[in-house]
């Protein structure tokens, strides 16, 4: 089915990412007329806009003043995504400013409308933006955290726009329905394997890809959820609107989780923590001795983070584990449950050719409080979307 999309470009040098997000709704059977703000024009011009879009550029309330532009492009949207959007775009529009067709158009749609940020770190980071920002929120509107890299200049931080297929990826999301029954929580996502190290060159690790954990992000964002998400030796693009924060070790994943989980709504430990790391890490690369047989590598146990989180939570906090287990999945489920504390836990069955690495996952969903869901075997997006509508369930 055909939607109808208002891309939104503010005045920002990521304007030339918008073109490849637009030719990718395109692409896929969109109608799109892009609006920019003058000053988006300085960045990419007219003609490109119109000849991605396959539609006239609106850019002024004055043109084509019969039709009332200005009221009717928002009105007759199933999708508003402004991309870039400025810190001036946000400021202007949290304080419900109309002094161009783009905020006209962001102030009479009644579609989902997502801003994408893209600016320097300090300006993201301003106490001002960061108010904008929750304003908006607030109101529903979906806010992209920015992603993390190289800005305009020497300068690297937060701030950058997130790329156009992650993008995309969210605009396709909203336009199939996905709820805004997240929006305004935060929610904190684990993701990956860990790995523990013996040595400078040798690591205990597992086979976690992250696909999971990185579905849970995308969908939690689309669904307007702000996300944290903490990756742990992972090689995906970072997702939209999630702040990614890499780590290596069980250790370093506990110290980031706990410190994150302090103000979130819901906290899902997708990753494949190591249960073990060697008890003494040697500083040198161990060496192969001709004739004798290798020292044992003695392990001691890595924090249960999952189960530190059940003890440490906060009033009305979601808890959500993965296990995954390859003999008696759901009587080990059900031990495990009970002993970590969390609310909900995602038990499915590991080998060869299983779960793990794979795009398609089979679970079964239990609960602390009700009975157990069977998701049979589809994307991990769908599983994604089934652990939300069962976290908000019980955040409501």
């Amino acid at each position: 089915m055909t939607s109808r999309v208002v891309l939104g470009v503010s005045a920002g040098i990521a304007a030339y990412k918008a073109c490849e997000l637009l030719r990718r709704l395109k692409e896929s059977g969109h109608d799109v007329t892009v609006v920019p703000t003058r000053d988006a024009l300085r960045f990419v011009g007219e003609p490109t806009w119109a000849a991605l879009s396959g539609r006239p550029v609106a850019t002024d309330v004055w043109d084509g003043v019969s039709e009332v532009p200005h009221v009717r492009l928002g009105q007759e949207a199933d999708l508003v995504f402004v991309a870039p959007a400025t810190a001036d775009l946000l400021a202007r529009a949290a304080h419900g400013l109309a002094d161009d067709l783009l905020t006209n158009t962001l102030l009479t749609a009644r579609c989902p409308v997502v801003f994408a940020p893209a600016m320097h770190t300090e300006m993201w980071e301003h106490a001002a933006t960061r108010a904008n920002v929750a304003t908006l929120r607030a109101r529903g509107a979906i806010v992209i955290e920015p992603a993390s890299g190289r800005l305009t200049g020497k300068d690297t931080g937060k701030g950058r726009l997130p790329e156009p297929a992650e993008l995309f990826e969210v605009a396709t999301r909203i336009l199939a329905g996905a709820p805004s029954d997240l929006s305004g929580r935060h929610v904190v996502i684990s993701a990956g394997g860990t790995r523990e190290a013996i040595d400078p060159v040798r690591f205990i690790g597992n086979r976690s890809s992250g696909l999971q954990g990185y579905a849970l992000a995308r969908t939690a964002a689309a669904r307007g959820a702000r996300v944290t998400l903490v990756a742990a030796n992972v090689a995906l693009p970072d997702p939209a609107g999630a702040d990614v924060v890499p780590v290596g070790s069980a250790e370093e994943m506990r110290k980031v989780v706990l410190e994150a989980a302090g103000d979130a709504d819901s906290v899902v430990m997708a990753a494949a923590v190591a249960d073990f790391r060697p008890a003494d890490y040697q500083g040198s690369k161990i060496k192969k001795s001709p004739g004798a047989e290798p020292e044992p590598i003695r392990l001691t146990k890595n924090p249960d983070i999952l189960a530190e989180l059940g003890q440490r939570r906060a009033p009305g906090q979601v808890i959500v584990g993965f296990a995954a287990e390859t003999d008696d999945v759901l009587a080990n489920g059900r031990e495990k449950l009970a002993r970590k504390g969390c609310d909900l836990l995602v038990v499915n069955q590991v080998g060869d050719g299983i779960t793990f690495g794979q795009a398609d996952n089979a679970a079964t969903v239990l609960a602390a409080d009700g009975d157990p869901v069977t998701f049979p075997r589809g994307p991990k997006e769908a599983l994604a979307d089934l652990v939300w509508d069962l976290v908000t369930a019980r955040l409501e």
